[in-house]
């Protein structure tokens, strides 16, 4: 391990939300871009790419209907894979098997697999076509990648697991608990992987193992066969819990350990800017855990940068705004720890005259790919709701005389008019022309239905509100006159 820092760093692409175009990712042929973020990422100290494909693998066959509008082509998937390739960035593909299967058994061809009828979050473990569906996915998926030493099969956050039909009556018989069933599944889709890919060692997240037993977990055989990924996000992470767990897991024969850390999507279901200072904190936690624990027995650290917190969920931070987040957090990783001459390297990098840590406030624009993305988002979540808000609520000729009450009938007093009206124009017509040059710099990197939902969710609330009082006095002008 270099200066007390893990030596593999994975950075963690989670594409089930905002998935970048390849381009932005990499070169693909025939496709122009301003610059790819696969070499930043191995110039800031990734050493590798946790790839969460989720929807946006091009599945094929009986598995198509998983795949979204937007899913990657196979040669974009390639290009990805060979840039990574030329980057000496290692490859860990992520393919959830038991939760977090919403992808998956939201769709009808697929809903009969669902551990309770009504929710499409967990598996069915007890169906044979279950194992036969992950089987499927992990074989498609495997195809595409070569030389692989890891697959992460996930197994996080299996909720209503043993609520199913089937599930109640396995637990009738013998001495069947909830923590077998959940060990009987995550065995039997780990040595599938295993016989049919030897060289692969399965890792799998470890919030359902947490609380088990070193004897249960013995029993199981499955710390024969999986690596486990502990995962914390927290800025003030316990060390000290963190530390017995690694040795618990060393205990009941586990080889090897992950640590799972997060530069962004980790502090609000619909978060849009990333406080780098929570971020960094947690990783200096999880460096402490690090040179605490037998360096044999720590294999790396997946820096997390969730897109959504489930299927279903609005999209937190996107991945051009958490940049500055994952270079520091990275560049401390690579150290051992954080000082004022690694903010000055990460500045240089980025080109970003002064990075801000505890505050959300990053108004300097760097010259990484998407930082124009990240300025632009910058100026829209701390300026637009609060100067809309301000003329609409705070400004006391619009509340005192343009009252919802005058204008659904349409009156206005034509002195009042010309305080506020030249106001309410110019802030419209504002905030539009930055609209408009987000919506461009965006499109550079994201397909459509990603800057449609950002925009629905952060921009149009404020932005129609503005438009509607501008109209509501046009018609009270026109009423006048």
């Amino acid at each position: 391990m270099e200066a007390g820092g893990p030596r593999r760093r994975l950075v963690h692409l989670d594409l089930k939300g905002a998935p970048p175009r390849a381009s932005y990712l990499a070169e693909v042929p025939g496709e122009a871009a301003d610059g790819w973020v696969l070499p930043l990422l191995r110039a800031l100290g990734g050493t590798g790419l946790l790839l969460e494909y989720e929807d946006t693998f091009p599945y094929a066959g009986p598995l198509e209907p998983l795949r979204a509008p937007h899913a990657y082509s196979t040669g974009e998937v390639r290009a990805m894979l060979n840039q990574a390739k030329a980057q000496g960035l290692e490859v860990v593909p992520l393919v959830q098997t038991f939760g977090h299967m919403e992808f998956v058994l939201k769709h009808k061809e697929f809903a009969h697999l669902r551990e309770v009828k009504a929710f499409p979050n967990a598996l069915n473990p007890h169906k044979e076509e279950s194992q036969a569906l992950v089987k499927a996915m992990v074989d498609q998926v495997m195809a595409l990648h070569e030389d692989l030493k890891w697959f992460h099969i996930g197994c996080d956050e299996v909720y209503y697991l043993g609520e199913g039909e089937e599930s109640k009556q396995w637990l009738q018989q013998g001495d069947h608990t909830l923590e077998k069933l959940c060990l009987s599944h995550i065995k039997a889709v780990a040595s599938c992987v295993v016989s049919s890919y030897p060289t692969v060692t399965p890792i799998v997240w470890d919030d359902m193992l947490r609380g088990m037993s070193e004897e249960t977990l013995a029993e199981s055989g499955v710390p024969q066969l999986v690596q486990p990924m502990i995962w914390d996000y927290a800025a003030d992470l316990d060390v000290e819990s963190k530390v017995q767990l690694v040795e618990k897991y060393r205990r009941c024969g586990f080889s090897k350990v992950w640590f799972a850390s997060a530069f962004k999507g980790a502090t609000g279901v619909n978060q849009s800017l990333t406080l780098i200072g929570h971020h960094l904190k947690n990783h200096l936690q999880w460096l402490k855990v690090a040179s605490s624990s037998p360096a044999e027995v720590l294999e790396g650290i997946a820096l997390t940068g969730w897109q959504r917190y489930d299927h279903f969920s609005v999209l937190c931070e996107l991945l051009p705004v958490g940049i500055p987040s994952l270079a520091v957090c990275l560049q401390a990783l690579k150290n051992g720890g954080y000082s004022e001459k690694i903010k000055e390297d990460v500045e240089k990098l980025l080109g970003m005259p002064n990075l801000e840590i505890d505050t959300f406030m990053s108004t300097s624009l760097g010259t990484f790919p998407g930082s124009n993305i990240l300025t632009l988002v910058t100026q829209v979540s701390f300026y637009l709701k609060s100067s809309v808000d301000e003329l609409l609520e705070r400004n006391r000729y619009v509340t005192g005389w343009f009252s919802p009450y005058h204008r659904k009938r349409r009156i206005v007093h034509p002195i009042m008019m010309h305080h506020f009206q030249p106001d309410a124009v110019s802030l419209l017509s504002k905030w539009n022309a930055v609209v408009q040059d987000l919506q461009a710099a965006m499109e550079q990197v994201f397909h459509k239905c990603t800057i449609e939902e950002w925009m629905e969710e952060n921009v149009h609330p404020s932005l129609q509100k503005l438009q509607q009082v501008v109209d509501d006095l046009d018609k009270a002008i026109k009423a006048q006159n």
